[in-house]
């Protein structure tokens, strides 16, 4: 018979886009206040791997990471409203509002997908992998948030 484990917290991390850097900074103070302090920011990056947000931010796009101090339930990532996704020691999950072959649905209205695998000290993308996410910037982000997960999993112990 099996025996049934609650999975380990993990990283809740936000991606922002946005038309300026003032836009950036009211996306991230919105994040706290629903979410808590972050402990880690990523850079802000251009976004110029497609044009899907054109029309909502202009044509400068730029993009932003904040990992969330407190860990989190996976199984809660259909309840966050955002551009939500985690990490765990191994992989990087995003979830979608869109279905797709390589998407679970896991509720909400939501799907979930696995967009990067840490797999001997680097990241691996997979061929549906959003090309930003391919970055090694992108990255070296991940990995300072995975590093950190790993030092809060280890003080819990």
């Amino acid at each position: 018979m099996w025996e049934l484990k609650n999975p380990k917290p993990v990283k809740l991390i936000i991606g922002t886009l946005a038309a300026n850097v003032d836009a950036l900074d009211a996306a991230q103070k919105a994040i706290i206040d629903k979410f808590g302090p972050t402990d880690l920011e990523s850079d802000t990056w251009p976004f110029t791997q497609t044009d899907y947000y054109k029309d909502e931010t202009g044509p400068d796009i730029l993009r932003r990471f904040v990992s969330i101090e407190t860990l989190i339930d996976p199984g809660s990532l259909a309840e966050i409203n955002l551009d939500p996704g985690f990490i765990e020691p191994s992989k990087l999950i995003l979830a979608s509002t869109k279905n797709f072959s390589h998407r679970i649905y896991i509720g909400n209205k939501m799907y979930a997908e696995v967009t990067l695998t840490y797999d001997k000290g680097a990241w691996r993308h997979y061929v549906y992998t959003f090309p930003d996410y391919r970055q090694s910037c992108y990255h070296d982000f991940f990995t300072k948030v995975r590093t950190r997960l790993l030092e809060q999993l280890k003080s819990c112990h």
